[in-house]
């Protein structure tokens, strides 16, 4: 313990130096978190006081891991606010449903595929469905796509898998982390975790004047700690009824997005956001032992597979129902399908239940994969397309028709 500070500062300028690398090669820093924290941890050597074994702050690295898929999800919250999801249109909802039931039904066939116990197919299907809003966000920004006629149904579809990891996670934790062993009780675990969620919303929104109010701080340290306070206590209080405490911090951001302080809180919760952030993705390379990896590379390979498979079917179809072209159909799915924050919660949630120790190797290796792939596929997606539409003819356009006889010279009207 006399070297705790020391662990923590270590850890820290590691997370900065491969978040300095992939900054200068221009990459998600996601993936370079991940891999940093599985090079290092108890099979890594220790030099002195130097020790990249992090025994002694291992637990409060992962605590503070934790506490960055709080602030995560809070921060998502904070973007998508209740009223905000209420206005998505028509062509968001029918898009957002055919990606989650494309994706959702691959995952649950390549976990039965797999042989996999009911609760685990259930956790996989969870891994595979979701794409990381932060990567896809990103990548977004850096390529300049902000603009084009595809990104609204992208950041809806994200919106669309928001709700649909509340209501999941909600359900799953009742299956996995509750003590119930009959269906009965898994359900009624779940009704309690989706009641809560719902009451929390109408109650919540509904509040907006009080919460105005209460809200109402100059002091910036007591309006943050006000913040915290509330953030911490819902998401600790929502893990008591099984519901994932990233869930609750989730509701928490949507409710105060429904106030006049949203742009207050937002920028003072940033850099929590950023640097708990980075020590979740760290915290969870720490847990995975590279010696290990081997017998999930097959299965996350073919996971990685048809995950590739499903999202460009899936962007093909949420486009066309939104009547979007086909080049900028083939950009949706290629741009959501890195994975990364939200399937990393799922392997959490499954080790919380005491699953297959499978599931967290599984995880690590596809979400690296895809969070590697992800930003090259939507980097390259123009020549990818035009390599595709080549074998299927997509884009009908017409030709110039060689075969019509020339106009007679010197009649031009």
């Amino acid at each position: 313990m006399d070297h705790l500070v020391l662990e923590i500062g270590l850890a820290v300028i590691l997370i900065a130096l491969v978040g300095l690398l992939a900054a200068k090669i221009r990459f998600s820093v996601i993936p370079f978190y991940i891999l940093i924290g599985m090079a290092v941890g108890p099979h890594a050597p220790h030099f002195g006081v130097l020790d990249f074994r992090f025994i002694h702050s291992a637990e409060l690295i992962e605590f503070m891991g934790r506490l960055g898929v709080l602030f995560l999800l809070f921060y998502l919250g904070l973007e998508f606010s209740v009223g905000r999801l209420m206005k998505s249109g028509k062509a968001i909802a029918v898009g957002g449903t055919i990606y989650i039931l494309i994706n959702f039904s691959l995952g649950l066939f390549f976990g039965w595929v797999n042989d996999f116990p009911v609760e685990e197919t259930m956790v996989i299907a969870g891994i595979t469905t979701i794409s990381s809003s932060a990567i896809v966000a990103k990548v977004i920004v850096d390529l300049k796509r902000t603009a084009n006629p595809e990104t609204e149904m992208i950041l809806g579809i994200i919106m669309f898998e928001d709700i649909f990891l509340a209501v999941y996670i909600s359900v799953l934790s009742g299956l996995v982390l509750s003590d119930s062993s009959s269906l009965g009780g898994v359900l009624l675990s779940a009704s309690y975790a989706l009641g809560f969620m719902l009451l929390f919303l109408i109650i919540g929104r509904k509040a907006a004047p009080l919460l105005n109010k209460l809200f109402n701080i100059r002091s910036n340290e007591l309006f943050l700690l006000l913040v915290f306070g509330f953030l911490f206590l819902v998401a600790g209080f929502s893990e008591t009824i099984h519901v994932a405490e990233a869930i609750g911090a989730l509701l928490v951001g949507l409710v105060l997005a429904e106030t006049t302080h949203m742009k207050r809180i937002e920028h003072m919760i940033l850099p929590f956001r950023d640097f708990f952030g980075a020590l979740f993705f760290f915290s969870f390379g720490l847990t995975i032992d590279p010696l290990a990896l081997g017998g999930a590379v097959w299965l996350s390979l073919g996971a990685v597979g048809i995950t590739l498979l499903g999202n460009f079917a899936a962007g093909m179809l949420a486009g066309k129902s939104a009547g979007l072209s086909a080049k900028a159909s083939s950009n949706i799915g290629l741009t959501i399908v890195s994975r990364g924050e939200f399937s990393i919660i799922m392997a959490n949630l499954g080790k919380a239940g005491g699953l297959m120790e499978l599931l967290q190797p599984f995880a690590a290796l596809y979400v690296l994969i895809l969070a590697i792939l992800g930003p090259l596929l939507t980097k390259e997606s123009k020549l990818i397309y035009r390599g595709l539409n080549a074998m299927f003819r997509w884009d009908k356009r017409k030709l110039v028709k060689k075969t019509d006889p020339p106009a007679p010279q010197g009649d031009n009207g």
